[in-house]
């Protein structure tokens, strides 16, 4: 899923400036380094200010897997990260000048995708000029961004498990008892393999930290007997490294799963024997 962005100059006669961002992509709590590539305008103008501004499109919808247009179910732009990199300065009219920089990636970042396989994220990086007073902001270039090891290897293991992701975006909100900072949060949705009773679907967060991956699973309990709308819900800490001892990552994930499966059983239970849905006790994390 590509999203495309066309850089603009910021202005009319005025200086311009455009991020070009170096190759690869950057994973969360990485540095992202690159350059502004500033122009002077018609005449000399003093620039009192240049900002980078870290960009998402996010929505309440989602993107299906491999749809062709990434904008599909996606709303408007919301800046979680920002950056002064220059300033002041006073370029000559038609000069040409680079401008470095080198910024921290927040932990929460959202992947735009394993590989550059799953959709979800469209993120950007835009230019904010000051000049005489006056801000004006350019359309953002593409930021590439993977995912920490940790969260690349709990979807591997999903795979594995049989689990195929259906749809994934960006939405408004945070998680209910986390430490979230940024005010939206990743989604995959994955289906369950034919064979796989205990669940038919589960939802997806991932929510980094310097020293750990936090996994949010959450299993639909829409068609589930009295559910009342409400789901399952299970969260797990695992360090960026991996579990600790032989256990591998899929035994790990697996695990996981007929936990979330039998928090969503005593649910039902509840439900049915007359105690109602309520909200689902807070869920033991590892």
């Amino acid at each position: 899923m590509v999203f495309k962005w066309s850089p603009r100059p910021l202005g009319v006669g005025g200086p311009t400036a455009v991020p070009v961002l170096d190759p690869g992509a950057v994973r969360p709590g990485g540095v992202l380094s690159g350059r502004v590539d500033l122009v002077g305008g018609t005449a000399g103008q003093d620039v009192e200010h240049v900002a980078l501004e870290l960009v998402a499109h996010v929505g309440d919808g989602y993107a299906e897997a491999g749809a062709e247009d990434g904008r599909r179910g996606l709303g408007g732009a919301v800046v979680f990260e920002r950056h002064g990199v220059g300033g002041p300065f006073r370029p000559a009219a038609g000069e040409r000048r680079g401008v470095p920089f080198s910024l921290p990636l927040p932990w929460e970042t959202p992947a735009t995708g394993p590989h550059g396989r799953h959709p979800g994220a469209a993120l950007g990086v835009r230019t904010e000029l000051v000049v005489a007073g006056a801000a004006a902001t350019g359309d953002p270039v593409p930021l590439a961004v993977a995912p920490p090891p940790a969260q690349e290897a709990v979807l591997e293991a999903l795979g594995r498990l049989g689990f195929a992701v259906r749809s994934a975006g960006l939405e408004h909100g945070r998680v209910g008892g986390t430490g979230q900072r940024l005010p939206f949060r990743q989604r995959i949705e994955l289906a369950a393999p034919q064979g796989r009773a205990e669940v038919a679907e589960v939802e997806l967060t991932f929510l980094a930290v310097p020293g750990a991956l936090e996994v949010v699973l959450e299993a639909d309990r829409r068609g589930g007997a009295g559910s009342g709308g409400h789901d399952a819900v299970s969260r797990f800490t695992v360090p960026h490294d991996g579990p600790a001892g032989p256990r591998s990552w899929t035994a790990l994930v697996d695990g996981w799963i007929r936990e979330l499966a039998e928090h969503r059983a005593s649910y039902d239970l509840q439900a049915v024997y007359g105690h109602g849905p309520g909200q689902p006790s807070a869920p033991r994390a590892r």
